[in-house]
């Protein structure tokens, strides 16, 4: 039997302190072990599940503000980097360990179909890919991003590259038991991600950047629990339970598990319970279906109630404090209470937005501000589901799931309780209703806070203006999407028109009849829109900060489309 090898990774996850973690996927059973040049360390057995094998290793030891090359050896032989590569070596980077005044920069985006797509939809280049090419070309740039921040659609299970579906045709013996050019089972989707993720420049991006991340939609299905009544209808496939299943199990696998630090993987529940296995797969099974029932708490009750599992998760990075936000498992879709997080998810949210930062980011698959002439419409609709005539509702929820009225503005209560948020954030006070328990008489006010969204195939940067004059934090919105794909022609001039102040008047009086109330905040277009491939970044410097968004031109470099620098004194 031949040596296991790496099939996936090394995917470098999180850096904290001394600690970094590394993510593989292996051919077979081994130990795998991470060793940088400076004599740090670390070693994970694989865990199996699915007749697939994983591994993320804990490497302590690490020199305070340091760069170090690695190595991955499974069962002591040399896995990575492997012979002949053409890269430079992978490395480590750690902050110092007092790094209040070190820059911090993500590199953030969403929607990233594999270049195999490319040769059916002639899409434009891959802006993660290029920027890892720039990366290899100067691989020592004093400028390279602390952390790359993924928000949605890593992988489209619902749209499949001409690859993926010459496979499926060959395991869909009745096409009406399972979709036959969609991913069901968990094997099906280890493919999607093999296609990504050996991608060469990606590969190498990833094993020298660290990355968190979060689903949206297509990492199951387009609209992902859209409303309520989207849930009863997708039960009622034969396929569905297994694609729900498999999606969250391996989105766990893939994803999550490695947006988790050290001491949180080590106290995860569902990660204790997959090493102690022999074999996971059963309970990855049990996970996968416990965790979309326990939405149904949510979703189905007229008392919100927080789920067991929560896959929205915080880090902190210097002076700035990221929170990723789950905006798609765990909605509530009660119609009259929609939420984009339970209760007791977004009293957790309450606490980690408040703190002792310079700078606090919000991460989301979903814009929180869109352009108001789509903001409005959505309003409109939410109020017409909610609608006591049975035939205006229903009427409701066909657009809602035709035209994927389904963001924040369509969740009217969670994105007013954001503003909400925002405001006391923003003005000094959070110590009102909401502030965390003992979180003290007041904050300082934080330099500056961004909501970072992807989804809707277009970049763009908003700044949110407040009627309360005690804000005095910039909140912006930072949107870039996609990385690789494309709007349709034929949306462009619609959401090109979304921000212009005639049809969003027009927008805004239609959500007024249905008796849609003003939205508490008002947003102006700073830069976009832009719908080419794009990456961006976001640095903060002190208490300044600055957003660059970079898109792909036609011979695959990146070029600056639009650069905003975020707080006064930047």
């Amino acid at each position: 039997m031949p040596s296991p090898r790496l099939l996936i990774g090394p995917l470098l996850r999180r850096v904290v302190d001394t600690r970094a973690t590394v993510w593989v996927e292996t051919s077979g059973p081994a130990v795998v072990t991470v060793r940088t040049a400076d004599g740090a360390t670390g070693s994970a057995p694989t865990f199996t599940a699915y007749d697939h094998h994983y591994a993320i290793v804990v490497v302590e030891g690490l020199t305070p503000d340091s760069a170090t090359s690695y190595q991955v050896l499974i069962d002591e032989e040399l896995a990575w980097p492997e012979p002949g590569a053409d890269f430079p070596p992978s490395v480590i980077r750690t902050r110092a360990a007092d790094d209040r005044d070190q820059p911090v920069r993500l590199l953030f985006g969403s929607c990233r179909e594999t270049t195999q797509h490319s040769t059916s939809r002639k899409l434009p280049p891959d802006a993660l890919d290029a920027y890892a090419r720039r990366m290899i070309a100067a691989p020592d740039q004093a400028d390279r991003p602390d952390l790359l921040v993924l928000l949605g659609d890593q992988v489209y299970a619902d749209e499949t590259s001409p690859t993926m579906r010459k496979l499926l045709k060959r395991r869909r013996r009745r096409p009406k038991d399972a979709p036959a050019t969609q991913v069901v089972s968990y094997d099906e989707y280890t493919k999607l991600y093999l296609e990504s993720w050996r991608d060469p420049e990606i590969r190498w991006l990833l094993s020298t950047v660290p990355s968190v991340m979060i689903f949206d939609d297509h990492e199951v299905i387009d609209d992902w629990n859209t409303s309520k009544s989207w849930r009863a209808d997708m039960r009622e496939q034969p396929w569905w339970a297994e694609r729900i299943r498999s999606g969250l199990a391996s989105y766990w696998v893939y994803q999550h598990l490695g947006n988790l630090s050290p001491d949180e993987i080590a106290t995860d529940p569902v990660y204790a319970k997959v090493v102690a296995a022999e074999d996971a797969t059963s309970v990855l099974e049990e996970f996968g279906q416990r965790v979309d029932t326990e939405a149904d708490v949510a979703h189905d009750t007229e008392r919100w109630r927080a789920v067991q599992y929560q896959w929205s998760y915080s880090l902190d990075l210097g002076r700035t404090r990221l929170v990723m936000l789950d905006n798609r498992s765990s909605r509530v879709l009660e119609p009259g209470a929609r939420a984009m997080l339970p209760p007791g998810e977004w009293s957790w949210f309450l606490d980690r937005a408040h703190g002792v930062y310079d700078h606090l980011v919000v991460g989301a698959s979903l814009p929180w501000l869109l352009p108001p002439g789509i903001h409005h419409v959505e309003s409109w609709n939410e109020k017409l589901a909610d609608s006591g005539r049975p035939w205006v509702a229903r009427l409701a929820e066909q657009l809602r799931r035709a035209w994927d009225l389904e963001h924040w503005a369509s969740f009217r209560r969670s994105f007013d309780a954001l503003g909400e948020l925002f405001v006391r954030l923003g003005s000094g006070r959070p110590g009102e209703p909401g502030a965390r328990v003992g979180a003290g008489p007041a904050y300082a006010p934080p330099a500056s806070i961004s909501m970072l969204g992807g989804d809707v195939h277009h970049s763009y940067v908003a700044r949110a203006r407040f009627a309360d004059p005690a804000v005095r934090t910039p909140v912006h919105q930072l949107t870039c999407s996609p990385i690789h794909n494309q709007v349709p022609a034929a949306m462009r001039p619609l959401m090109t028109l979304g921000w212009n102040p005639g049809p969003a008047s027009a927008a805004r009086a239609l959500a007024r009849s249905a008796g849609v109330r003003r939205p508490s905040v008002r947003w102006k277009k700073l830069a976009g829109p832009y719908f080419g491939n794009a990456v961006s970044t976001l640095t903060h410097t002190g208490r300044t900060a600055e957003v660059l968004i970079e898109g792909t031109a036609s011979d695959g470099r990146l070029r600056e489309v639009a650069r905003r620098r975020l707080t006064p004194d930047g």
